[in-house]
Order: C-alpha cells, then sequence, then structure tokens
C-alpha cells in the first residue's frame, strides 16, 4: 500500500501483522489510508506492509507455523536463509530502499492494555542520529513510552527485531503497542484502532504531513508519566497456582506496596497476594483468570 503527495516530504513506513495473530495493525493501517482518502496527504509518501506474516495469520500463531520461526527475530533477514530469514529480508529491502524517515511497526499486547509506544535499546554512537530521531518521534506520539531493556541477552534478541535491525541501520523505528492480543484468540477492538490510529495521526500531524484531527485517547497518561522514557517491568510473577483475581486495572497508577492481584485455590483460600514493586502505571494484565508459578501477570511502567 501506498500514498504519494506531489510536494516532496518525509517518507513514513507503517508495518502490522509481523506476529500472525496479532491484527489490529491491519485495521489502524487500513483506517489511516481510508482518512487520507477524505484528509489528503499534504507532502510525502506512506508505504504499508499490513500483513507481514500471513503464514501465521492464516494459522492464527504469533510466528511461522510451518518452521515455528519468529518473523520478528529474523530480521535484517537472508535471502538464502530459512524461511523466515528469506521473508524478513524482502520486507527489509523494500524498507530500506525507501530511505524512510520513521518506521512505524504495530504490535498487539494483551486483551487488557491501554496503548504504549516501546523504544528500542540504544544501538551505540554509530547510530545515534536514528535513535535521537526515535526519541522525538516517540514523545510526538502522546503515548507511553517505554524501554523494555532488561538485560544485554535481551538487547542483542532485540537487534533481529524489525525495529532493532533498522535502527542497527541508521534508519528511526519505533513499536506501537494496542490491546487486542490474548493467548486465546486475536480480535481487533474498535477503542485499541482508534487509539491506534491517533497516536500514527499526531506523528503525522507533527511532520506536517496532514491537517490536524480532533479526537482523544482513550485512556489518557496521568501527568507524571508523560514526556519521559519508562522502564518496562512484569515482577512480581505469581508463584501459586489458582485463580486470579485483579485489584487494578490498566490505567491506574500504583504505590509500591500497594496490592495488584490475589491468587486463590477453587475452594476460596488465598495463597497469594502480588504487590507493586514500585510506584508505576499500571500498562495491562494477563487474559488469562487462572494462574501458574512463573506466570507474568501484570506489566508496569516505572519512571
Amino acid at each position: 500500500m501506498e500514498i504519494k503527495s506531489l510536494k516532496s516530504g518525509p517518507v513514513i513506513w507503517l508495518t502490522g501483522a509481523v506476529h500472525g495473530d496479532e491484527i489490529g495493525g491491519i485495521f489502524i493501517i487500513q483506517e489511516i489510508f481510508k482518512r487520507l482518502r477524505k484528509s489528503p496527504l499534504l507532502k510525502g509518501k506512506i508505504y504499508a506492509f499490513p500483513l507481514m506474516n500471513p503464514v501465521g495469520f492464516e494459522n492464527v500463531t504469533r510466528g511461522i507455523a510451518i518452521t515455528e520461526e519468529d518473523l520478528n527475530r529474523s530480521f535484517p533477514g537472508d535471502k538464502e536463509g530459512t524461511l523466515a530469514e528469506r521473508i524478513a529480508a524482502k520486507i527489509f529491502t523494500n524498507i530500506t530502499e525507501s530511505k524512510p524517515d520513521i518506521v512505524l511497526d504495530i504490535h498487539n499486547d494483551w486483551l487488557n492494555t491501554i496503548p504504549w509506544v516501546e523504544i528500542d535499546p540504544n544501538p551505540g554512537p554509530k547510530n545515534k542520529r536514528a535513535y535521537e530521531k526515535a526519541k522525538l518521534y516517540a514523545f510526538k506520539i502522546g503515548l507511553p513510552i517505554i524501554n523494555e531493556l532488561e538485560d544485554a541477552a535481551q538487547a542483542l534478541n532485540l537487534q533481529r527485531s524489525l525495529s532493532g535491525s533498522l535502527l542497527l541501520n541508521n534508519i528511526p523505528a519505533l513499536t506501537l503497542e494496542v490491546g487486542g492480543a490474548s493467548t486465546v484468540s486475536s480480535i481487533a477492538r474498535e477503542k485499541d484502532i482508534q487509539d491506534g490510529t491517533k497516536a500514527i495521526w499526531d506523528l503525522l500531524t507533527f511532520l506536517g504531513m496532514v491537517k490536524p484531527y480532533k479526537a482523544e485517547f482513550n485512556n489518557q497518561i496521568p501527568d507524571n508519566y508523560k514526556n519521559k522514557i519508562l522502564r518496562y517491568s512484569h515482577q512480581p510473577d505469581a508463584s501459586k497456582s489458582g485463580i486470579i483475581k485483579y485489584l487494578v486495572k490498566p490505567g491506574q497508577i500504583v504505590k509500591k506496596g500497594q496490592p495488584v492481584a490475589k491468587i486463590y485455590n477453587v475452594f476460596g483460600k488465598l495463597l497469594e497476594t502480588l504487590t507493586s514493586q514500585e510506584n508505576s502505571l499500571i500498562l495491562g494484565h494477563w487474559d488469562y483468570s487462572v494462574s501458574y508459578p512463573g506466570a507474568e501477570l501484570i506489566s508496569f511502567a516505572i519512571i
């Protein structure tokens, strides 16, 4: 998909469904292009790959069902490599040849999640320009900004993602996470589509590519969490098996030590109370009602 203005300007790429069971990006990209038919592009070009993983999409699987590979850990790809690497190489080549100013890769987090934008770990001084531009654009999107880095091994793993590989090639890239994916099925909810569309449109407005569109996010960011790069955490994990009762909801601010979930056995006996380890913003919680030891039940954004 592509739309071009007669006036030169920024080059933007929108990508979706690199994980086959995360379909929200498809609808968000469709909405952006529908709106552009009514409110034409003022300058620049917008390209899109709404469905990068058709095999996973058809099988409702995160990865490529045939080879069980994660396409988003196969970039920049290899045209002579595995199936995932060959698909990744084709996508990566098409994107990089257009010399984009920013690439937005759209994903779905848990069903019960507020939207947020992820910035990859700093790729180093050789790619400082791309990283600084990615940060600038992240602040203009208007959502919580999360750096998911936890350790060096994870940083290396993220370099094989689409956004991570692009940064290493000095191309600004961000990952947009909205709600709407679950461990049971993949759905697209209207409010998630609205929030994703607004986030992208706000960035296009900042770049002077479109006229402003008056809309509000369904979830407002608390003031003290705005314009900051936040740290991601899913701690504490569950240590017991049982039925989960959540005590908080996405978008809520919690204090250190505040109970966030309780786990009971089938007879109603309290087995465990999970508490927030720091003052934080609740991003979302797991879709299942049953826990097991080591389950990541709640995601937190920490200043």
